[in-house]
């Protein structure tokens, strides 16, 4: 059975997500945060040499990263919905959104975490291009779910469950309060039974 390490209060989430939509068996372990630092603990190092969240373990197949991982998991169950046919356009779209989450938008939302972490001016080169890059992404999110029901088209998939994570750090964050399609997507997402699930677990 599959085995998931998760990581309380990270985006590690997703992963138990993703299993609970699929109705899929696993075996859930959750780890702590340092006290000290509020960084992973020993254990996940223990696990894999990059000592971060979330790692799944299936026989002798160790995972770490997010998008490597759900793409092991779908791939587990080939038959489902939760990612688009090949060579469709909703297929690409699925492509470009879940690499979107940690790619283009990861940066600049974890980073403000950060900078609100401590007491600072905000006048360093680093506090403009985070704006803008903020300001450009979450812009870019808002005008696509305008169109969109989902980050795939029509249906919900595991491009949906990449994206809610980032975007609920962002909405703690409150930088997404002024976008209106955002607020309502999450509001959505939030009420399908396997995310409740899984927020209840996670």
């Amino acid at each position: 059975m599959l085995t998931v390490h998760h990581l309380k209060k990270s985006r590690s989430k997703r992963v138990i997500w993703l299993l609970e939509e699929l109705n899929m068996p696993y075996s859930l372990i959750c780890h702590d945060r340092d006290p000290l630092t509020n960084l992973a603990p020993h254990s996940f190092k223990q696990l894999h040499p990059l000592g971060k969240a979330p790692i799944i373990v299936d026989g002798d197949i160790t995972i770490c990263e997010s998008g490597a991982i759900m793409e092991y998991i779908l791939n587990q169950s080939p038959e489902s919905s939760l990612r688009p046919a090949d060579n469709t356009a909703e297929f690409y779209q699925y492509i470009e959104w879940s690499h979107f989450a940690e790619g283009s938008l990861a940066l600049p939302v974890i980073t403000s975490l950060l900078l609100q972490m401590e007491p600072r001016e905000a006048n360093y080169p680093l506090d403009g291009y985070i704006a803008k890059e903020l300001a450009v992404d979450f812009a870019y999110i808002n005008q696509y779910l305008a169109q969109h029901s989902y980050f795939a088209g029509d249906n919900f998939s595991a491009a949906d469950i990449m994206m809610t994570i980032m975007l609920e750090i962002a909405m703690s964050l409150k930088l997404i309060n002024d976008k209106p399609h955002i607020v309502n997507y999450l509001a959505k997402v939030q009420n399908r039974p396997a995310y409740q699930l899984a927020a209840k677990q996670g």
